[in-house]
């Protein structure tokens, strides 16, 4: 069983990644290693015997829902599924009076929604572990299992460039904290799909204090240059979808193909935090090559997740 060192961790909320130091981090991915090598060698990891995760979904879900549902249970524990359908939420209840109920009854929440204030509010009132299952403005959780997955395949994260190609999302706010760890990230998006400025600040300020870097830049070829890792997602997130015919204008030369490939590393990883539209924002030939690492990715949000859920609870 890993050891965890949960007096660093428990208690806490998971809400952006700025709020763990690049140790702090470190450690979270080591956890997750050594969970999914006992989770590959058949041992068992009971270390959440008895308690009780709170799943609460207003945005529908395949990897977030089974990975924390699949991982709870594997830690020995169980995931309530709450959708604004089963909830008070749904019918008005006020965030803080569902943080104080859920606090008196299970041991932690994790919430995937539209608004972000909501999970400030919710963490605010919570007298338990809040994790950022997911909101508009960031995907933390999704962002460990991206970095769980570099360091499996290259063996490190300082000094590697990572180039995210596409719209400057939640995916874009997340990664971008992964200058931290000593890399290179760089967005390239359209200028009227930009990050979030504060966002930027913030995690140039983080990454400059590691010796890491964080730039945006508008042209996604020269973004793609000597790359390490290539990333991208899709060109219009749940909730724009009124919006995909103008984004798809704008976005045409914002995919991972064949010339991007060839701008970066020849030994380079592409990623996708999935679901797809091939053809779209990557190219089937890039997503079913040998070079994509996707579905490792998406297997490391399970081994990801669980470190989580047994370092905070």
């Amino acid at each position: 069983m890993p050891v965890l060192h949960k007096e660093h961790f428990t208690g806490r909320d998971f809400i952006c990644l700025q709020d763990f130091t690049p140790d702090e981090i470190l450690h979270m991915l080591k956890v997750a290693k050594e969970l999914k090598e006992e989770k590959k060698g058949g041992t068992s990891h009971s270390i959440l015997q008895g308690k009780t995760l709170a799943m609460i979904f207003t945005k529908s879900s395949t990897r977030t829902r089974v990975a924390f549902e699949a991982g709870m249970l594997q830690l020995g524990g169980h995931a309530l599924f709450l959708s604004n359908r089963d909830i008070q939420i749904g019918r008005g209840e006020p965030i803080k009076d569902t943080a104080r109920v859920l606090s008196r009854m299970v041991d932690g929440i994790m919430i995937r929604t539209h608004s972000h204030q909501d999970i400030i509010e919710l963490a605010k009132y919570a007298d338990i572990p809040v994790i950022n299952g997911l909101s508009d403005f960031l995907h933390p959780t999704q962002v460990l299992a991206d970095l769980l997955t570099i360091q499996e395949h290259k063996h490190r994260l300082e000094g590697l460039k990572l180039t995210y190609i596409g719209d400057g999302n939640n995916m874009a706010h997340s990664l971008m904290f992964a200058g931290k760890m000593g890399m290179h990230v760089v967005i390239a998006s359209p200028a009227g799909y930009k990050p979030d400025a504060q966002v930027v600040a913030q995690a140039q300020a983080q990454a400059k204090q590691y010796g890491g870097l964080v730039e945006w830049m508008e042209e996604p070829l020269a973004a793609a240059e000597e790359a390490d890792v290539l990333y991208t997602d899709v060109w219009a997130s749940m909730g724009q979808e009124e919006e995909a015919a103008i984004r798809m204008k704008a976005f045409q030369s914002y995919r991972i193909d064949r010339e991007t490939m060839e701008r970066a590393q020849s030994n380079a990883i592409v990623m996708h935090c999935l679901p797809a539209h091939r053809g779209e924002e990557i190219t089937e030939e890039v997503l079913e090559g040998p070079q994509s690492v996707v579905f490792d990715e998406a297997e490391n949000r399970l081994h990801a997740h669980k470190a989580i859920m047994a370092l905070l609870m």
